[in-house]
């Protein structure tokens, strides 16, 4: 979710598995990199820390286990383990809003993801009745631009399945736009600045609570394995303290990592229901890709 390269994935291993290794625990590290499907590794019963999208989190049954949630480092995340999604569109572009994008192509990443979608569902779904009326087909004004009635977007094209695949689309021209993973894009300007130079953003989706840590249920209600996530989720919290773990935790733009509150994740499968609902009555895209059948 965020090795956006082979140095990035490098200082996850390091980080995640020195942590480990200093707490004594019996943790081996897994590769699972892209395009390998993401819920092919949260189906696994033997999680002990894997980065998990808060949507699926939000509605598993029964939830994985919370281990521990990022804090990014850079300022405008105020410190907090929240993050959002950062349309983006190519530096050449004239667009200078999402509005602007309106009757182009979208960049979706998959349709269960709240950075790479839902959120962007989310934000349409709140402009959507300004800009257009489906019904009426009446004349309207959005952020500026005039929009008569019909799909916000000419096609949604096909799962992007990671933020660097988004941002791939827009930059090589498949996409018109596409929303971002706000903490993957600060780490993509960290350690692929050739790529995000060639984008700009035009807007952004609301906070949310950002992917956390988490461990299967079946491995973390075995007695050994219970303490074993204890183990691991202090020893991530208190990892800001070492000095040995903050060369990486800088490199990864991460001030700490925090035991977050799994009821903040509610409110992701609440918008995501809404969503589906609002979408299924009115076409986001004049050409949809089967996979985003709300």
């Amino acid at each position: 979710m965020y090795a956006v390269s082979p140095a990035a994935a490098g200082l996850w291993r390091s980080l995640l598995m020195g942590i480990a290794v200093e707490a004594g625990l019996p943790i081996a590290w897994l590769e699972h990199a892209a395009p390998r499907p993401l819920e092919e590794l949260w189906r696994r019963d033997d999680m002990a820390a894997v980065f998990m999208c808060g949507l699926p989190f939000a509605e598993a049954d029964p939830q994985p286990t919370l281990v521990a949630a990022p804090v990014p480092s850079p300022a405008e995340f105020g410190g907090e383990a929240h993050y959002w999604s950062e349309f983006v569109v190519r530096s050449d572009s004239t667009h200078r809003s999402v509005a602007d994008a309106f009757g182009g192509r979208l960049a979706l990443t998959v349709p269960g993801s709240q950075s790479g979608c839902v959120a962007a569902l989310t934000y349409f779904q709140a402009v959507a009745p300004i800009g257009y009326d489906m019904h009426s087909g009446g004349r309207s004004r959005a952020a500026g631009r005039v929009w008569t009635g019909g799909p916000l977007f000419a096609e949604i094209i096909a799962p992007t399945i990671t933020p660097l695949g988004a941002l791939s689309a827009v930059i090589e021209g498949h996409a018109d736009i596409a929303p971002i993973d706000a903490y993957a894009f600060a780490l993509l300007r960290a350690h692929r600045p050739e790529l995000t130079a060639r984008v700009r953003v035009v807007g952004r989706t609301e906070p949310t609570p950002i992917p956390p840590l988490v461990a299967s249920r079946e491995f973390a209600a075995e007695p050994s394995s219970a303490e074993t996530i204890a183990t691991l989720s202090r020893a991530l919290e208190t990892a800001h303290l070492n000095p040995a773990w903050k060369p990486f935790l800088d490199q990864l733009l991460l001030q700490r990592f925090i035991n977050p509150d799994p009821k903040a994740y509610s409110i992701l499968s609440d918008r995501h229901a809404s969503a589906k609902l609002f979408w299924r009555a009115r076409p986001l895209a004049a050409v949809t890709h089967s996979a985003f059948a709300w």
